[in-house]
């Protein structure tokens, strides 16, 4: 399916993006990279999941959207995702704040948040969205925040959408039988 037959559908977009990422990965053993443009182009699609989580992951989505820009930026000039990291290592910078490796690090970071809240989502009986959220962000983010950070998101918690609220929000549909009984 390409991309521009799936309309307004958020979750479709992201899937079909990061299903041609797969694809190119798969390959990899027949010399494929995956490239540096793509990539942060279905990252950037993944941008809007963190602005409907409301106030507790608002500090998340503007280090994940700069993190991503800069990727963006670096697809420019460097073609594939290994050379990117390869130049990294010569320059001897990749632990270093702002390097293209650093970022892409905390990208895929805020893409493991997103695939393990979706995880817990379709595990977890109930329309909140609290305890998905705060097992994702547990998982993920906490081991490198400081207490003050993880008090805040904590606190954010008691802010954020249902998991009705956040399908709508990203223009999904919301399952037939709702959130409160598994199929």
């Amino acid at each position: 399916m390409a991309e521009s037959n799936v309309g307004d559908k958020t979750l479709v977009k992201i899937a079909v993006a990061f299903d041609s990422l797969a694809t190119v990965a798969a390959d990899s053993n027949n010399g494929a990279a995956v490239e540096v443009a793509p990539f942060s182009h279905a990252c950037s699609l993944v941008s809007p999941l963190f602005g409907c989580l409301g106030i507790a992951f608002k500090f998340a989505e503007m280090d994940y959207v700069a993190k991503v820009k800069d990727l963006a930026e670096a697809s420019k000039s460097i073609q594939t995702l290994p050379s990117m990291i390869d130049l990294d290592v010569q320059a001897n910078c990749v632990r270093n704040a702002g390097s293209h490796t650093r970022n892409l690090l905390k990208v895929k970071r805020g893409l493991d948040m997103v695939r393990v809240l979706f995880e817990q989502m379709l595990v977890t009986e109930g329309n909140s969205l609290r305890d998905p959220a705060s097992k994702a962000y547990e998982q993920v983010f906490a081991p490198y925040h400081g207490w003050a950070i993880r008090k805040a998101v904590s606190a954010g918690m008691y802010a954020i959408p249902t998991k009705e609220q956040l399908m709508k929000k990203l223009n999904e549909d919301v399952p037939e039988r709702g959130w409160t009984e598994r199929k």
